[in-house]
């Protein structure tokens, strides 16, 4: 498959060679942030691990701290969250999006809509390890209802296989009738359905049931539920039908509202700089008209706008 990410290994890497860059961009007085900012862009995250190892063995000291007393604001937060491990930066996400003072429910519903049922795995481990104790408990403790229900399915990560063709119009026609075909709402269907068939499956389900209803699915679900579990389904929903779509509008919402949504921004542009970047920015032009490299240009300053565009990897 070919490769979609706007940010891949850098060729003739040195990761020796690397930390000496970053340590003269901050020794003496100023930093050079245009020199670390340029190097940590267009380095893989599995190379930028290396570079903390290696700056570790040459200067006794941490890289990660280093770069925190040396920067500050949105580009220190962005250049942190590039230094760490991709599943370890999805684990902390969902860590401090249970921890702090009520749930954010965004992270929570972008990220377990979004990854892959191996990265749900691994993120769950890592969990475990970095704060000691199970995501599943620490969800269930934040959460309720049908909302936690299809949190929980989406975390064991074990969706069916293949499609079942038997099943397709069945399916439709099950969530037809636990929605828009009856009086009140029949959730457990929409979650069962939603939650455990294959990406594949779901995508024929989808099409069916625009021909049996002559609505799309999402219109059903925004009619019938509300709230986190509204939001959640179509995230799936969404997921299903094309992942970069779903990061280009999520992208598109966090800077066209009043005042950046930067967490998004910096969450978004970070976790999928190696995975799918070409194919959000084709999805963002096509569904806005626009440039994500333009639309993040005209919402960011500084520092941290020239690595956000860095980590773009290009203008549409």
């Amino acid at each position: 498959m070919a490769y979609r990410g706007s940010v891949r290994p850098f060729v003739n890497f040195n990761a020796k060679h690397d930390a000496e860059i970053l340590h003269k961009a901050m020794k003496g007085i100023g930093t050079d942030e245009d020199a670390i900012l340029m190097l940590l862009t267009s380095r893989s995250n599995d190379q930028r691990q290396q570079i903390k190892a290696a700056y570790k063995k040459a200067y006794g000291k941490d890289l990660v701290i280093a770069l925190k007393s040396e920067l500050g604001g949105l580009f220190e937060s962005l250049i942190v969250a590039l230094m760490t491990p991709s599943i370890l930066h999805d684990a902390s996400q969902l860590h401090k999006s249970l921890k702090g003072a009520g749930t954010d429910d965004d992270v929570l519903i972008e990220i377990l809509a979004s990854r892959t049922q191996e990265q749900i795995k691994e993120i769950i481990k890592v969990y475990k390890k970095e704060f000691g104790s199970k995501l599943e408990k620490d969800i269930c403790g934040d959460t309720s209802g049908h909302y936690q229900r299809l949190l929980v399915i989406l975390l064991q990560g074990s969706r069916e296989d293949g499609v079942d063709e038997g099943k397709i119009e069945k399916d439709a026609k099950d969530l037809y009738a636990a929605g828009e075909g009856k009086f009140g709402t029949d959730e457990d269907k929409f979650i069962s359905i939603l939650g455990n068939r294959s990406i594949e499956h779901l995508k024929k389900v989808f099409d069916a049931y625009r021909k049996i209803c002559g609505s799309d699915i999402e219109d059903s679900i925004k009619g019938e539920t509300t709230g986190n579990l509204e939001n959640l389904l179509i995230a799936v929903v969404k997921c299903v039908r094309s992942v970069p779509a779903f990061f280009a509008e999520a992208l598109y919402n966090s800077m066209r509202r009043a005042g950046t949504d930067d967490d998004t921004l910096m969450r978004i542009m970070i976790s999928r700089s190696e995975v799918d970047m070409l194919d959000i920015r084709a999805n963002f032009k096509k569904m806005y008209g626009a440039s994500l490299y333009t639309t993040i240009q005209e919402d960011t300053t500084g520092d941290y706008q020239k690595a956000l565009l860095y980590l773009c990897g290009g203008n549409d």
